[in-house]
């Protein structure tokens, strides 16, 4: 399947034997905060970093599915242009019918009853707007999962226009209740791969995403999901004298540490709060000459959207007024050991 993944152009990365998560970082990644893009691993043939290391190279794909047969099969989705609906259908509570639909109120005349799943959301929206339900869409490849749920994979009609991802249970960007959008900063787990709560099945008879559906490029960038340039990073002014970057680092590093352990909890780590502290303090550091703002916006990036990698925008957003506002304030280091 890695294979076949490759030759349809979409970079692949290995899934931990009977997960659906990648593998862990090698010794070197685990302990140090550097830009997994940058990261020289995947090119010496370690899988590091997840999706970043997704690959359409015949040489990593072999060495690393023959040292690890069993290893399931992910697929970085912005490299290979990709949007993959992820349809859940968790036994959960539904919400008030405000949050079922982001921007679409639901009248008390329409029977909500019955309604438990995102297979009922993604239903409603597609009924609302008088299309087909990707669910039922039987033109593209649909993927259903272990757990119940569909992944409804489709494909870019341009690289021009980029999707970030979402979760469905967010407040901020999302298109429906428990569907999720993955998509730029994100992975699919391909079909076929087997986990220990069972294997991905393709349905039907199709094997390959068709074009985006023009309806649903509507709604994904109506609720937000089209991704924006990056902000132009505010001019730090320098301050002179002597860097000291061991000691900057020394302050940073257990900052960047709270920020990526925020990963190991899906809510209430107070993840905003703790990037936001690392960034204003990078900037701080940045003014006072003690770092180099490009290099520390980047470890900053790669440090918070490993630790939350369906809102990119929101991360950014958070890095670039955090660094601003530290560049305000220089932080000088004397006496600091």
């Amino acid at each position: 399947m890695a294979r076949w993944c490759a030759g349809n152009g979409w970079p692949v990365h290995p899934l931990a034997p009977g997960r659906k998560t990648p593998p862990g970082n090698c010794p070197d990644c685990k302990t140090q905060h550097h830009d997994p893009r940058t990261c020289p691993c995947p090119g010496a043939g370690r899988p590091c970093h997840g999706f970043h290391a997704g690959t359409t190279d015949p040489r990593n794909i072999n060495n690393w599915w023959t040292a690890s047969p069993n290893s399931g099969v992910g697929v970085a989705c912005g490299p290979a242009n990709l949007i993959v609906i992820d349809i859940d259908a968790h036994s959960t509570p539904a919400p008030d019918r405000n949050r079922l639909l982001p921007g679409i109120p639901i009248h008390d005349s329409v029977d909500l009853n019955g309604l438990a799943s995102g297979f009922d959301t993604m239903a409603l929206l597609a009924a609302y707007r008088q299309q087909v339900d990707p669910a039922q869409d039987t033109t593209t490849l649909r993927v259903r999962t272990p757990s119940g749920g569909l992944h409804v994979w489709y494909r870019l009609p341009t690289p021009k226009i980029r999707y970030r991802s979402s979760a469905g249970s967010s407040p901020k960007v999302a298109l429906a209740w428990q569907v999720d959008v993955r998509a730029e900063g994100g992975y699919i787990v391909a079909p076929t791969t087997r986990t220990r709560q069972g294997t991905y099945e393709p349905l039907g008879t199709v094997r390959l995403p068709a074009p985006l559906p023009a309806w649903l490029a509507n709604e994904l960038a109506r609720t937000g999901h089209v991704l924006s340039p990056r902000p132009t990073p505010a001019a730090v002014p320098r301050a002179r004298g002597p860097q000291s970057p061991q000691k900057a680092h020394r302050v940073l590093d257990p900052l960047l540490d709270e920020v990526a352990r925020c990963g190991s909890f899906s809510e209430g780590a107070a993840f905003t709060e703790k990037l936001n502290r690392a960034a204003f303090t990078a900037g701080g550091l940045a003014a006072a000459g003690h770092l180099d703002e490009s290099v520390i916006r980047d470890l900053l990036t790669a440090t918070a959207h490993a630790a939350r990698p369906r809102q990119p925008a929101h991360n950014e957003k958070i890095i670039h007024d955090g660094l601003a506002a530290g560049a305000a304030r220089p932080l000088h280091l004397k006496g600091r050991s």
